[in-house]
């Protein structure tokens, strides 16, 4: 073995060793400041400071639900689109664009999809 792959795989060893180390100290910190007495108040629902209302185990619309993923899935596409734009001017030639607008486009068309299923409609619903 040559001292180049021995630096190269100790490279790889010590960013494993700071990624598990990273992983595991909040839950090291959290078990060490964590109080160790429960009382009655940390086991209720927590409602935004109010006390809770009902129980907690009420039932939620569908819809709501694939209109969060939508949301999710959308947000994480427009990450996406945030690299593109920076690296736009310096790849040259119109196949960039196309790419771009080929998958805006499928994107609108999930929008499109979504609507005609009545995922959107569910603000409707509840404001009646």
């Amino acid at each position: 073995m040559n001292e180049q792959w021995i630096l190269d795989h100790a490279y790889v060893l010590i960013f494993a060793a700071v990624g598990v180390l990273a992983a595991l100290l909040p839950f090291a910190v959290s078990a060490l400041l964590a109080p160790r007495h429960i009382f009655k108040q940390s086991l209720d629902t927590y409602e935004c400071g109010m006390d809770p209302i009902g129980p907690a185990w009420i039932r939620y619309g569908v819809l709501y639900y694939l209109y969060a993923l939508m949301f999710l899935a959308f947000d994480v596409d427009v990450l996406y689109l945030f690299p593109v734009a920076l690296a736009y001017k310096d790849v040259p030639g119109f196949g960039v664009a196309l790419e771009v607008v080929l998958f805006v486009s499928i994107l609108a068309l999930a929008i499109v999809f979504a609507w005609r299923k009545g995922v959107f409609t569910w603000t409707r619903r509840i404001q009646n």
